[in-house]
């Protein structure tokens, strides 16, 4: 028995000390791997309650980018004639929804995350990172939903993908960190002042109509064409249309322009967050 007691003592037992950061720090990425399994819960927590007690469940994963791509064939494609880059306008625009739709639901979600989630931030300690990261990640499920449709579209309209669509991987990727980078912004600056939650909507709105959905950036020349990838949703858009539907609009200097925009709002928000992540549960 003693040797067992004088064992239990020299195990070494970890001792984790919470203390509030001061300026700058560092993003402790580590700690958020430690955390993978819990960073996994919470994204199947938020599908389940996306499509808890609903009717249609994960179809309207494809019911609202398809009901929006009606809409604009009938108004943009048949009566304003817009351009469609020599493809059939509805397949062009279900194109640029399928991306938008997954990068505007994720940016919707993750910004009020902290604020709804203001009872775990309070009572548990975990990286706060994990709550933003989950809202995005969770709708990659619509978004694979809503592409099985796309590439069914394409080959119903007679569009054979290209090699191009092996490129298709990178262009979500890049939908998804600028979500996640605008996301750390608005959801830390959201717990600071409630008042962002009112313009998420109006931010939302104005970025959808400032990328190219209803219509292609090929009506802008150069240099305004990559001037304009400073959104980088249009790198995103143009990139989806070039690698499902084979359109001679290669992204080029444009995804460039968009990735390091992306990149940057990435980073700076991951630091912006993690500065202020002292005080969301005073805040919160």
């Amino acid at each position: 028995m003693e040797k067992d007691t004088v064992n239990a003592a020299q195990i070494d037992i970890p001792i984790i000390r919470i203390e509030p950061s001061r300026g700058w720090v560092s993003l402790k990425l580590r700690e958020l791997w430690e955390y993978k399994e819990l960073l996994y819960f919470l994204v199947w927590r938020d599908i389940k309650i996306r499509y808890k007690q609903t009717v249609l469940g994960a179809a309207w994963a494809i019911i609202q980018p398809f009901m929006t791509m009606v809409v604009f064939s009938l108004f943009f494609g048949r009566l304003a004639k817009i351009p469609s880059d020599g493809v059939p306008y509805p397949i062009f625009s279900f194109a640029a929804l399928v991306p938008w739709t997954f990068f505007a639901n994720g940016l919707s979600k993750a910004s009020n995350s902290l604020v709804s989630s203001s009872n775990l931030i309070k009572k548990v300690y975990f990286p706060r990172l994990a709550i933003p990261i989950a809202n995005v990640l969770s709708g990659i499920l619509d978004f694979v939903l809503a592409l099985i449709t796309l590439i069914g579209m394409t080959l119903y309209f007679g569009i054979v993908p290209t090699i191009n669509v092996m490129f298709l991987p990178f262009f979500l990727l890049l939908a998804l960190v600028t979500a996640l980078g605008v996301s750390l912004w608005l959801s830390a600056m959201n717990v600071q002042f409630r008042d962002v939650q009112h313009i998420i909507p109006f931010i939302t709105q104005l970025w959808f109509f400032a990328t190219p959905i209803a219509y292609p950036s090929s009506l802008l020349s150069e240099p305004w064409r990559t001037i304009y990838a400073i959104n980088p949703m249009v790198g995103v858009v143009e990139g989806f249309r070039w690698a499902l539907l084979a359109t001679d609009t290669a992204p080029g200097s444009t995804i460039w322009m968009s990735s390091g925009v992306a990149l940057a709002l990435l980073v700076s928000g991951l630091f912006y967050f993690r500065r202020l992540e002292k005080t969301f549960a005073d805040v919160v």
